[in-house]
């Protein structure tokens, strides 16, 4: 009789020939790049720095592509923005102490956004850790700690045969929903010691599945069979589970209306009956998602932007899908089915019963009619006639990549993302100076389609080194700045709360100008411009700048 604990895998021929074979001159740096490798990562992004030199002199011993950048910070968004566009772990090299502390506003980021990012730092040599104070440069009494509020999981190396296990771990942990950055350091002696390890070559490290369990999901499909209003909130979790065809069919299969999250954009066609986009800062959509009597929550923990700022208040019973258990009823009583979006809007499919409901299109084009009708009250044609500039001239398989900045608040809730998976912001964690180094992660993803980034002049100013990056790689990525002379939301914010706005006007540089000196060509534009410029911006290889001088103005808010 054979138990499952009794199987061993047995090395092959081959392998035991290569493990007898291993090449002399390897080192534990050797040992990240092969295992990085064996788990099938193809590009690497991140900055050298003393401790770490031993991976990055492996990687030219390696098949690895290196995208370095010029701010660890930045690195770091691109591996987020490289995660989310193709679902697999970007692996981030990282130096000790100031270069991995760089990091964690891009970690964070990565971690709300449930980007998978594998953080591999460096650590001062084995003598030094411990907690004591040896004076070695970069050293912090205990690194680790920095990054576990932040991150999924802390892996820990100190000999070289941890390595490929810590890493493949991590990788797992990335990669298991919800998806996430880890953090893995080795300390400067374990990557320069020479080794006799043989050469690592495939691992396993596949994922967990998050799987519904059977009586919750009967639940659920009992409740929104026999709804007489229900409605679905889509979340960020829809388009990383690549449940936007299952969301689609289930909406239709029940006749509900589907809104979308700013972090969900694209995962409900935009133009379809059903949809009633993504307007979740409007009181006309929060008293309409109110007033379903089961609303079905799929891939979103309902926080500050989704619940239009904590003032959404459900009468109806909630059914909540989420893989991030900490997030299920966290701020709303629910029927809470911890699950991958993707499996569980299969489930449901299999057992809801089809509901005919002719008055859930009216009742769409309805709120949508009057949420138009409060914008247009405003007097923001100017803001509109931008964002419907940028979506002519985007092609609809292209990503973009949005800063903290008020064309990016529009965008949230009035712009067409067309297609899954191709609109991204930071408003996961909200830090600035996300939208350049993101969109340069996405174009080393895949060079073959045109990628825009859309940052304003504050935000612009901490990504301004990347221009060398985007020239030195060839990375086709359209930088729009939008300059009005300032943080201009917060300068909205301050007016609004305080009457006037301090620290919020600021001096830059010619942006045109200063592109230009990096071989970056750049043209100054005009709202009357702005689509023929983009799109000529798109049309040409490499990186481009296209600047436009605006001061732009929030819609009214209606949470206050």
């Amino acid at each position: 009789m054979t138990h499952d604990h009794d199987l061993v895998l047995r090395p092959t021929a081959a392998q035991t020939e290569a493990a007898l074979a291993a090449p002399a001159g390897r080192n534990g740096g050797d040992l990240v790049v092969e295992t990085l490798s064996g788990l099938g990562a193809t590009t690497v992004f991140g900055l050298p720095g003393q401790h770490a030199l031993g991976m990055f002199d492996a990687l030219r011993r390696s098949s690895l592509r290196y995208v370095g950048l010029r701010v660890e910070n930045n690195a770091g968004f691109a591996a987020d923005a490289y995660g989310r566009i193709t679902g697999e772990a970007a692996p981030l090299l990282l130096s000790t102490g100031p270069g991995a502390l760089m990091s964690l506003a891009a970690l964070q980021e990565a971690a709300a956004a449930s980007a998978p990012v594998l953080a591999i730092g460096s650590q001062v040599p084995s003598a030094g850790l411990g907690g004591g104070r040896h004076g070695y440069l970069h050293e912090l009494r205990d690194q680790q700690a920095s990054f576990r509020d932040i991150v999924k999981s802390v892996h820990v190396v100190r000999t070289a045969s941890q390595i490929p296990s810590a890493i493949a771990a991590a990788w797992e942990s990335a990669l298991t929903v919800p998806h996430g950055p880890v953090w893995v350091e080795i300390p400067q002696d374990v990557l320069l010691a020479a080794t006799t390890l043989p050469v690592v070559t495939a691992m396993d490290a596949t994922p967990d599945d998050v799987v519904p369990r059977p009586e919750l999901t009967a639940v659920a499909a009992d409740l929104l069979s026999n709804a007489a209003r229900p409605a679905i909130v889509a979340g960020g979790g829809v388009v990383r589970s690549d449940a936007s065809g299952k969301l689609l069919a289930l909406a239709e299969k029940l006749d509900a209306p589907v809104v979308t999250t700013f972090g969900g954009k694209g995962a409900f066609p935009w133009e379809h009956p059903l949809s009633l986009q993504s307007w979740l800062e409007d009181r006309h959509t929060t008293d309409f998602l109110e007033s379903a009597d089961v609303l079905l929550v799929v891939g979103s923990g309902l926080g500050e932007l989704s619940s239009n700022y904590h003032t959404f208040a459900p009468r109806g019973r909630v059914i909540q899908i989420e893989a991030d258990l900490g997030k299920l009823e966290s701020n709303h009583p629910a029927l809470g089915i911890h699950a991958d979006a993707r499996l569980a809007l299969s489930a449901l499919l299999e057992t809801v019963s089809d509901r005919e409901d002719p008055s859930a299109a009216t009742s769409v084009r309805n709120v949508l009619e009057a949420v138009r009708a409060r914008i247009d009250s405003q007097e923001l044609t100017l803001e509109q006639r931008i964002l419907a500039s940028v979506r002519e001239a985007l092609p609809d398989d292209s990503p973009s990549f949005w800063d903290m900045t008020i064309l990016a608040y529009w965008a949230w809730s009035a712009f067409d993302a067309r297609r899954p998976n191709t609109m991204h912001s930071a408003q996961g964690a909200g830090g600035l100076g996300y939208g350049f180094p993101a969109a340069l992660g996405a174009a080393a993803a895949d060079p073959s389609r045109p990628v825009l980034a859309v940052s304003g002049d504050g935000g612009a100013m901490y990504s301004l080194a990347e221009l060398a990056t985007a020239r030195q790689y060839g990375l086709p990525v359209t930088w729009l700045i939008v300059d009005d002379g300032g943080y201009g939301i917060l300068r909205e914010y301050m007016t609004d709360a305080f009457g006037e706005a301090t620290a919020t006007e600021l001096a830059r540089p010619d942006f045109v100008a200063l592109a230009e000196s990096f071989g970056v060509p750049a043209v100054r534009t005009s709202p009357e411009s702005l689509s023929e410029d983009l799109a000529k911006a798109f049309a040409r290889p490499g990186p481009s700048v296209v600047v436009l001088p605006a001061l732009l103005r929030m819609f009214a808010p209606t949470h206050l």
